[in-house]
C-alpha cells in the first residue's frame, strides 16, 4: 500500500511538461533543433541561432493558444503547403532528424521503456503502440495528426530564418511574418467557426435549497479513471450491473472540456469549470484550485473528506489527497488502491470518501481502448468494488451511505486519448445506489459531472461549495429523502 512519493510527485509534473501537447512542441524543436545545429552551438555560433529563434516566437506562441482539437488537426497541413510553394525548399535533413526523435520518443521512450518501468509492459509494446500514436485525437504529445505538422513547420521556419540570416539577407525574412499572419487568421476562424463541440455550461450557481439536515450518513465515490462508457456496456460486470438496477443510473452524463484527470476531478468536487477552479490540464502551472472545494465544504460544518488517488490529485487538492504510487504493475495497481481504501475508512472514517482506480485508464493509454485487456480491466474493476462494497457492509459502514460510480472521462481511439471531447470520451457511466436512492430510475435528460459536488453536499448536509455551478441531482433522490422545491 506504498503512497506516491516526493519524487513521484515531482517527476509527475516534469513527465506532463513532454505528455502534455502544449509545452511538448516547443520542447521538442528546441531540442531537435540544438541537436541538428549542435557543431556550429559548438563553435561559439549561437546569434543567428537565437535571434531567428526569438522571430519565430509568434508562431510557438500561436501553437501553444490553440489546441486544434479532432478534426481541426487536419487544417494543420495547409501552412505546411503554403511553406512549401512559396519558400525555400525545407532541409530534409532536418525534417528526418525531428521525425525520427518524434517517432523514438512516443513509440520507443514512452510506450515501450516507459510504460515497461512503470507498469510492466511487454518490451514488444511497440509493435502495437505506433498504431496508437498514429490513431490518437488527445491533446498530449502522442498526437502524430496534431504534432507532425506543427513542429516540422516551426522548424522549417526557425531553420529557414537561420539560413536568411547568416547569408545577410534580412529583408526575405518579412515574408514569414506574412506567413505568421495567414496561419493565426486559419486558427482564428477554424476556432471561431468550426470549433462548437464543447459542452453548454451551467451560467448560475447552484440555487437549489441546502438540505437542512444530513440525508446520509456517508458518501462514498468511486471513479473507474478512463472508463469508456461502450466499452463498459460491452464488459462482464454482474456487481456493477446489478447496483445500476437497484439504484438511479444517468444515461447522458457529461465530463467537462478539456477532459483530462486533474480538470475533470477539479470540476467534480468544486462543481464548477476551468475558467474559475484554474486547472485546465493536467499540466498545472500553479497548485491548488481557485475556489472552494467539497472537503472545504465539509469542514464547515465539522465533517471530514477524503480522496484516494495518484499524486496528479495532490495538484488540485492538496493534503486532502492520500495518494497511492502508480510506479506500479498494471495488474496490482487496482488492488493496491482497494487494500489502501480500506485501511483509510478503517482508520479515519471520514464522511465523505473517494476513491480512483486507475487500471482501466493505465491499459487504454497504453494498449488500446478497442482490445481485450481493456475489457478485462473494466471487469477486474467490477470485482474489486463488489470486494470494497462487501466489506464495507461488513463494516456497518453501508447502513446509510449513498454510493456513487462513475468515470471522470471515457477515452477515445489511440493511446486511450481524452481531452477533447470525441464520441468515446464524452459521456461517461454515472450512477448512484443507497437507501435513499429511486431503484431502477434511468434519467435520459443531459446532465453534468459538475453536479456531483452539489449532490454530495446535499446528501452530506453541507454547504454548497462557494463557485458549484450544477444543479443537484434530485431526480435520482426518493421524495421522502427530497427538500427541493
Amino acid at each position: 500500500m506504498k503512497s506516491a512519493s516526493k519524487f513521484e510527485k515531482t517527476a509527475a509534473r516534469c513527465w506532463n511538461l513532454l505528455n502534455e501537447g502544449k509545452p511538448f512542441t516547443p520542447i521538442f524543436v528546441v531540442g531537435t533543433m540544438g541537436i541538428f545545429h549542435f557543431p556550429e552551438l559548438l563553435q561559439g555560433e549561437w546569434f543567428s541561432f537565437l535571434i531567428s529563434l526569438l522571430f519565430t516566437l509568434p508562431l510557438f506562441m500561436l501553437y501553444f493558444h490553440y489546441d486544434f482539437p479532432l478534426f481541426l488537426r487536419n487544417y494543420l497541413w495547409i501552412p505546411i503547403v503554403g511553406f512549401l510553394l512559396f519558400f525555400e525548399p525545407p532541409n530534409l535533413a532536418l525534417w528526418g532528424l525531428g521525425i525520427g526523435l518524434y517517432f523514438f520518443f512516443t513509440v520507443f521512450f514512452w510506450g515501450t521503456f516507459y510504460y515497461h518501468l512503470r507498469i510492466g509492459t511487454d518490451w514488444l509494446n511497440f509493435t502495437r503502440f505506433w498504431k496508437l500514436v498514429l490513431k490518437n485525437s488527445d491533446s498530449t504529445s502522442g498526437n502524430a495528426q496534431e504534432q507532425l505538422p506543427k513542429f516540422l513547420l516551426l522548424l522549417a521556419v526557425w531553420n529557414g530564418m537561420m539560413t536568411t540570416m547568416s547569408m545577410g539577407e534580412f529583408l526575405p525574412m518579412t515574408h514569414y511574418f506574412i506567413l505568421y499572419g495567414a496561419v493565426f487568421a486559419l486558427a482564428f476562424i477554424l476556432h471561431h467557426f468550426l470549433f462548437d463541440w464543447k459542452p453548454d455550461q451551467y451560467d448560475s450557481f447552484t440555487d437549489d435549497p441546502a438540505s437542512e439536515e444530513a440525508v446520509n450518513d456517508k458518501v462514498v465515490v468511486i471513479v473507474i479513471d478512463g472508463m469508456r462508457k461502450e466499452r463498459f456496456y460491452e464488459a462482464n460486470t454482474p456487481f456493477l450491473d446489478g447496483l445500476k438496477e437497484n439504484g438511479t443510473e444517468y444515461l447522458n452524463m457529461e465530463t467537462v472540456y478539456p477532459a483530462r484527470t486533474v480538470v475533470c476531478f477539479s470540476s467534480m468536487f468544486t462543481g464548477t469549470y476551468p475558467r474559475e477552479h484554474g486547472m485546465k490540464s493536467n499540466m498545472v502551472w500553479k497548485l491548488g484550485i481557485k475556489v472552494e472545494s467539497i472537503f472545504d465544504s465539509l469542514r464547515k460544518v465539522g465533517k471530514k473528506g477524503k480522496m484516494l488517488g495518484i499524486a496528479h490529485l495532490v495538484d488540485s487538492f492538496g493534503a486532502d489527497v492520500e495518494t497511492v504510487t502508480a510506479v506500479m504493475h498494471k495488474d496490482k495497481a487496482d488492488r493496491n488502491i482497494i487494500n489502501k481504501a480500506k485501511k483509510i475508512m478503517d482508520e479515519q472514517d471520514p464522511d465523505l470518501f473517494i476513491v480512483q482506480l486507475i487500471g482501466t485508464d493505465q491499459i487504454g493509454h497504453s494498449r488500446g481502448v478497442l482490445y481485450d485487456e481493456y475489457i478485462e480491466k473494466i471487469e477486474e474493476a467490477d470485482r474489486l468494488i463488489q470486494e470494497y462494497v462487501d466489506w464495507l457492509e461488513a463494516e456497518g459502514k453501508m447502513e446509510n451511505t449513498t454510493l456513487m460510480i462513475c468515470a471522470d472521462h471515457g477515452q477515445a481511439d489511440g493511446i486511450g486519448g481524452h481531452g477533447h471531447l470525441d464520441e468515446g470520451e464524452r459521456y461517461v457511466p454515472f450512477f448512484m445506489v443507497g437507501p435513499g436512492i429511486k431503484q431502477g430510475e434511468k434519467v435520459q435528460e443531459k446532465r453534468s459531472l459538475v453536479s456531483m459536488a452539489p449532490t454530495i453536499a446535499y446528501l452530506l448536509g453541507t454547504p454548497y461549495p462557494s463557485h458549484s455551478r450544477g444543479p443537484v441531482l434530485s431526480e435520482a433522490l426518493k421524495e421522502s429523502w427530497k427538500h427541493l422545491e
